[in-house]
Parts: structure tokens; sequence; C-alpha cells
């Protein structure tokens, strides 16, 4: 029955014996724009890789490497997410420590930037970062973490091909290169790190799970799934760039890793993107059934 669902995707005519890989990208191949996936069932190991390590630009996929970052030092000893922090909207530049600060229309969550001046704790900022992927939140959360930091914590875990350098609207850094860049293969090691309890401790990676699952932007990964199954991840998106990431939990108890990367089409095909990248969720998810 799973076949014959594939068979029956736009796009798709594929012999019964295809694998899935193959049906991907021969779906894929019929679309606009350059996609990345990296699919792991953490029961079975199988897995599909499809231009993995290829460079994409992270958007706000990298507010999940943060995340554990901030985990990482809280574990160390460093401070407590219960601890309060003032929240601000000043910023320094990374190419010359010039001040900037963000503008709420242009915040996915703009209720924050009421808050300034106020105290918050390290974990609401944490969470209105993940879930409603505030910019200022993370910002705040770099500032605190340091980038470099995060950047190599990913490094150790064997994620050579992402890198975290700065945080949100440093339009000097974006005018001369300097973006926070994944691939579609380290965040699906990161995630697959969280989903087994290997990301700093069971205890941490709980927690990020937690956080994760209360995600408010679902158009990706989990939009064509059922309603019982549960997906803990974090999407990203600007202009003619749509990701998302994450664990995609079974209600009979099984999972897996998914992230799905996209590029190069055009602003007005965004919701073709979208619709895209949900069908090929969808395709495996129905693979396993």
């Amino acid at each position: 029955m799973k076949w014959l669902f594939l068979l029956l995707l736009p796009g798709l005519v594929q012999a019964q014996s295809t694998s899935l890989k193959e049906q991907i990208q021969h779906y894929l191949s019929g679309r606009k724009g350059t996609y990345a996936v990296a699919y792991k069932n953490l029961e079975t190991g199988d897995h599909v890789y499809i231009n993995e390590n290829d460079s994409f630009h992270a958007a706000s996929t990298m507010k999940t490497p943060v995340m554990l970052e901030v985990y990482r030092q809280a574990y160390k000893g460093k401070f407590s997410v219960l601890d309060s922090i003032v929240v601000k909207n000043e910023f320094k530049s990374i190419v010359d420590g010039s001040p900037y600060s963000l503008v709420a229309t242009d915040d996915s969550e703009p209720k924050l930037y009421e808050k300034v001046g106020q105290k918050r704790t390290i974990y609401d900022l944490m969470y209105e970062m993940i879930i409603y992927s505030s910019n200022l939140a993370t910002n705040i959360i770099i500032d605190l973490v340091d980038a470099r930091n995060v950047t190599k914590t990913l490094c150790k875990m064997g994620a050579k091909h992402t890198q975290v350098l700065r945080g949100v609207e440093d339009k000097k850094a974006f005018a001369q290169g300097l973006n926070n860049k994944v691939s579609a293969y380290d965040l699906a090691l990161l995630f697959e790190k969280i989903a087994k309890g290997k990301a700093v401790s069971p205890e941490a990676s709980q927690a990020m799970i937690s956080i994760l699952l209360d995600q408010k932007f679902n158009s990706v990964i989990p939009a064509k799934l059922p309603k019982s199954v549960k997906v803990a991840h974090k999407t990203g998106s600007i202009v003619s760039i749509m990701h998302d990431s994450g664990i995609v939990y079974l209600p009979d108890g099984r999972k897996y890793v998914l992230v799905l990367l996209s590029k190069n089409w055009q602003e007005p095909d965004r919701e073709a993107a979208v619709e895209t990248m949900a069908t090929v969720s969808e395709m495996i998810y129905q693979s396993i059934q």
C-alpha cells in the first residue's frame, strides 16, 4: 500500500522496486530550486541522503545549535537556565563592532520588544527563540553564549559543514557574506544526538525535545502527517530559502530524524517550495508504514 501511495504522488511514475531515495530524487527533479534531504530511521538505521553536505544559509535553523550551547554551558555550571538577564535591543556587528538594533515589525515575535529593559529568564528567551523564532531573543542568547562557542561545540560533535558566526540582522556582516551556514547532514547529526539523549546529557536532551515539540510553525515536516504523529522541530526561512529540521515521533514509539533544506527558488514560488518539502516528508512517512 505504501508503494501505491508513492506512485500516486504528483510527478512520480516509478517501479515498485525503486528505492525511496530514487523516488524522492525523481520527484525533486521536477521542482524549482535546490533541495537537500537527510533522513535516518533511528530504529533500523535506514537512511536517505541527498545533497546532504551542501552548504545552505542557515536562516533560523541555527537556533537549535544555539539552544544546544545554552544547555552545554548550563551543564558546565556557567549559569542556570532559570537565571534572569536583561532584555536589550542593541548588538555589535561582527565586522567592526558598530551597534545595530532589531525592528519589531520584522520579527516573528514582536511582543518581546515591549520588555526591553526588563528581566526574563534564559529559559524563557530560549523558548521564544525556538517556538516563535524570536530574533531578538536569539541575539540576546547569542551574546550570552558567544557564537564561536556554538560552532566549536558542533565541530566536536562531528558537524563539519556548519558555522554560527553571528546573530540576526547584522547587515554589515551579511553584505560581506559572513553568514551562518548549515548542511542537512550536520543538522540530522545534531537531532539524532538529541533524540538519543546524547546531546549534553539525557536531561538536557529531553528538555530540548520538550521545547521543540511546541514549535508554532508547522507548514513543512508535520503538514501532511497525521495528527497522531508528533514532530520536535525547528524551521528556518528568509528570502528564497525555507528549511525544516527535527525528530518525528510515530504513535507506536518509533522515531526518525528528518532535515529538509531548500534554496534557489524565486520568492513567488515559496508556496510551491513548502508544498514540495511537505510532500517529501509525507513520502518518507508513508514509506515506513
